[in-house]
């Protein structure tokens, strides 16, 4: 690991304007995923600014009937918290989906959405890789993909963005609030808050340099049945090949969004208005544009019957 330097912030405003003068700076909290990249050198950053000790760890009722969830707040909190589990159910059961326990009691709201969209190359420091150094080319692209983006990729990336909790945020239409280091602050949707790869992989949110998380809001309950499937090589301790996240109405309508096809959480709305038809027509929506290759073609099957086996759980 390679030498820096640390502070602590003493509010988010003072955390993004320090950030702002320092470059090379990262914020850190739980660094479940910051830290383990420092360890390779594959994050190399000069000065980190811990915002442990910013009053972000609780969650507030909005007047609109939502919830305003702190960046601080620890995974294991959020799945826990009796108005997740009986208004956001989709939430609750993607972060218990993810990792194990004792990550989840570490890792906050805030760093799960930034976590790096990865693959196995990403982490190899003798491979090429667009992320770690723009331009030096895609590994991935002629290696072992398994695992990788099936849609929504370029020929710059097609690593898969790894969290769970995305894929329910993203159900949900939750919101990002930030503050900036000029003091203002902004409210990002989470459907704007993921970049696509296109030439620049390794600029992967529309955060600006220094622009620092606060909190995630979610609007009133829609209601509905809320269910999450995890499909992975193993049971516990693994990303997903690929992930549904779904709320289903009485009525069959609803929404959809999957984890482990693209480098954000996919989400298309207008493939939602074919849930009464069945998955297959939901999938064929969702997936119009994939790109396979001979690793990954699976997960085209694999989407629709993970999505059949979601309509009958909701449905039951």
């Amino acid at each position: 690991m390679k030498s820096f330097t640390y502070e602590r912030a003493s509010t988010p405003a003072e955390a993004a304007s320090a950030a702002a003068r320092n470059t090379g700076t990262r914020f850190i909290a739980g660094g479940t995923n910051l830290l383990d990249l420092m360890k390779l050198e594959i994050e190399t950053p000069r000065h980190l600014i811990d915002v442990n000790s910013l009053a972000l760890d609780t969650i507030e009722p909005l007047p609109d009937g939502g919830l305003r969830i702190g960046a601080l707040v620890r995974n294991t909190d959020l799945a826990a918290d009796a108005r997740i589990r009986r208004d956001y159910g989709v939430l609750s059961r993607a972060l218990l989906a993810g990792a194990s326990g004792q990550l989840r009691n570490k890792a906050t709201t805030a760093g799960n959405l930034l976590q790096r969209t990865r693959c196995p190359y990403f982490y190899d420091t003798n491979q090429p890789c667009n992320k770690r150094q723009p331009g030096s080319g895609c590994s991935a692209l002629g290696g072992f993909s398994r695992s990788l983006a099936i849609v929504g990729a370029s020929d710059a990336c097609i690593a898969t963005h790894p969290s769970d909790m995305a894929v329910a945020m993203r159900v949900l239409d939750a919101q990002v609030e930030t503050v900036r280091p000029d003091g203002t602050t902004r409210r990002l949707p989470i459907a704007q808050f993921y970049r696509a790869p296109g030439d620049t992989p390794q600029l992967e949110t529309a955060l600006a340099p220094g622009e620092l998380i606060t909190a995630v809001t979610l609007p009133k309950p829609v209601g509905g049945m809320h269910v999450y499937r995890k499909v992975r090589d193993r049971a516990s301790y693994a990303f997903a090949l690929i992930s549904v996240g779904a709320i289903v109405q009485r009525d069959g309508s609803g929404r959809v969004a999957l984890g482990g096809v693209a480098h954000k959480p996919w989400r298309i709305e207008a493939a939602e208005a074919q849930l009464p038809k069945g998955a297959r027509a939901v999938t064929e929506r969702l997936l119009a544009n994939a790109k396979t290759t001979d690793d990954n073609a699976f997960k085209l099957p694999l989407v629709e019957r993970t999505l059949a086996a979601v309509l009958v759980e909701a449905r039951a």
